[in-house]
C-alpha cells in the first residue's frame, strides 16, 4: 500500500510539472455516520474523523471549469452505545460505548465550476477499504474500567465502495482553498455475507470540511 501511494504521488507530480495544472495537498475533518435501512437506527451516532491526501486540478475551459482528481486517506464510521445492564446480584451496573472506524483510500474525480473565488464541485468517487478497528470503553458503575483499540476482520464488508461527492467552497488567488463537501455511497457497506447482517443495506454518509494548499501552480 505504501509503494502504491508513493507511485501515485510520483505520477501526479510528474504530470503537474508538464501541464498547466495545480498540484497540492489537503487535510479534512469528517463528520460521519451510516445511512440506509438500519436495524435499531438510534444506536448509531455521528463521529468525527479525518482525511488527507493529494489533489490535481486540471483546467478544462479557462479558469471557469476544471477537473480535479484526488487521492485521500479517509477515516469514516460511527459511534455506538450499548444498553446499560446490571449483573444478576444487582451489585454493579455495566455500560459499553465505542467508535467503529472504517479506514478508506478515496479516489474522487470532480468537475469544478468557478465563479470568482467561489467554486462548486461534484463527481463520482471510488473507495477501497484498508482496514477496520473499534475503540471501546467499558464503564462499571459509571466509572471507566477499560479502554482499548482492536483491529477487526474485513470479512463480510465490501472491499470497494462506489459513491459520489458534491460540495462548494472558496479559493484565494494564491490557491489556498476551504471547502465543504458531502460524500454518499451507492453501494452497501457489506456484501451479502450473513456475518454482517446487522449492517445490511447500510451505507457510509459524511460531511467533510477541508483545507487545500497548492504545492505547484
Amino acid at each position: 500500500m505504501k509503494k502504491l501511494f508513493v507511485l501515485v504521488v510520483a505520477v501526479i507530480a510528474s504530470y503537474a510539472a508538464q501541464a498547466q495544472t495545480t498540484f497540492g495537498i489537503k487535510g479534512a475533518l469528517n463528520y460521519s455516520n451510516l445511512s440506509g435501512d438500519l436495524k435499531d437506527e438510534t444506536r448509531f451516532n455521528n463521529k468525527l474523523g479525518f482525511a488527507g491526501g493529494l489533489y490535481l486540478n486540471v483546467p478544462a475551459v479557462g479558469d471557469f471549469f476544471s477537473i480535479q482528481p484526488e487521492v485521500l486517506y479517509s477515516n469514516k464510521g460511527f459511534k455506538y452505545d450499548d444498553e446499560t445492564y446490571t449483573d444478576p446480584l444487582k451489585l454493579h451496573t455495566y455500560r459499553k460505548e465505542g467508535t467503529a472506524n472504517f479506514n478508506y483510500l478515496d479516489v474522487p474525480v470532480l468537475a469544478r465550476v468557478k465563479a470568482g473565488g467561489f467554486f462548486f464541485e461534484a463527481g463520482p468517487q471510488v473507495s477501497y477499504l484498508i482496514g477496520v478497528n473499534d475503540k471501546t470503553k467499558t464503564y462499571v458503575d459509571d466509572k471507566l474500567e477499560d479502554s482499548k483499540t482492536s483491529s477487526k476482520s474485513k470479512e463480510g464488508y465490501s472491499d470497494f465502495e462506489v459513491g459520489y461527492a458534491a460540495g462548494l467552497g472558496f479559493a484565494t488567488q494564491g490557491g489556498i482553498s476551504l471547502g465543504l463537501r458531502y460524500n454518499g455511497a451507492f453501494s452497501d457497506l457489506t456484501d451479502d455475507s450473513p456475518a454482517r447482517g446487522d449492517f445490511k443495506d447500510a451505507r457510509h454518509s459524511l460531511f467533510q470540511l477541508s483545507v487545500g494548499f497548492p504545492i505547484s501552480r
